[in-house]
């Protein structure tokens, strides 16, 4: 087996770090672009609240995903929907400092993992187009702030090429835990 071979049958979870580095040279991810998301942060920021909680009241409209989120008595579980909205305020605020480090890495490793290994209450496991649609909602609503907070068309086009690389780049690793099976539950020892 060459070496290629053996590169595309091992996941990159032994190194993270480099795989995002690779795919940020891949897709034109630079260190301008870095600083781009960097200055615009503020703007989205300022609307961290509104964009978790317009993501997850659209989360509820639609029953594929509601479920995700109902209590046992079918009810929103409001609860939880706040506790996946600081999660989700908390990822935008790293994604904000643009860092590919390995830490974050395998924080996105784990996020990623939570959601494709983890059943959820009468939901069960978020099926991975709901990862991509999620993101592209997230990618929507950032374009829409950068219009409307950056005043210039020309710096909100950069914002929204920047953010939209560094948000593909993430659910690259986010989708990676659908790639690993699920462990096997362990079994009693036969004495």
């Amino acid at each position: 087996m060459s070496h290629d071979d053996h590169e595309e049958r091992t996941l990159p979870g032994a190194d993270l770090e480099r795989y995002l580095t690779e795919l940020a040279e891949f897709v034109g991810l630079t260190e301008a672009d870095a600083a781009v998301i960097r200055a615009s942060a503020p703007a989205v920021l300022k609307h961290e609240t509104a964009l978790t909680s317009a993501l997850y009241e659209h989360f509820l409209k639609f029953p594929a995903t509601a479920r995700f989120f109902l209590g046992p008595d079918g009810a929103p579980d409001r609860a939880r929907i706040e506790r996946r909205r600081h999660s989700l305020g908390r990822w935008l605020r790293e994604t904000a400092q643009a860092a590919l480090t390995h830490d974050f890495a395998y924080y996105l490793l784990a996020v990623g993992l939570s959601h494709s290994h983890r059943d959820y209450g009468p939901g069960g496991k978020i099926p991975p187009q709901f990862m991509v649609a999620a993101m592209s909602l997230t990618q929507s609503a950032l374009a829409g702030i950068f219009r409307d907070e950056l005043g210039d068309p020309e710096r909100a086009l950069a914002a929204a090429v920047a953010w939209n690389k560094l948000l593909l780049l993430h659910l690259n690793v986010l989708l990676l835990g659908y790639l690993l099976p699920p462990r096997p539950a362990s079994r009693p020892s036969s004495d």
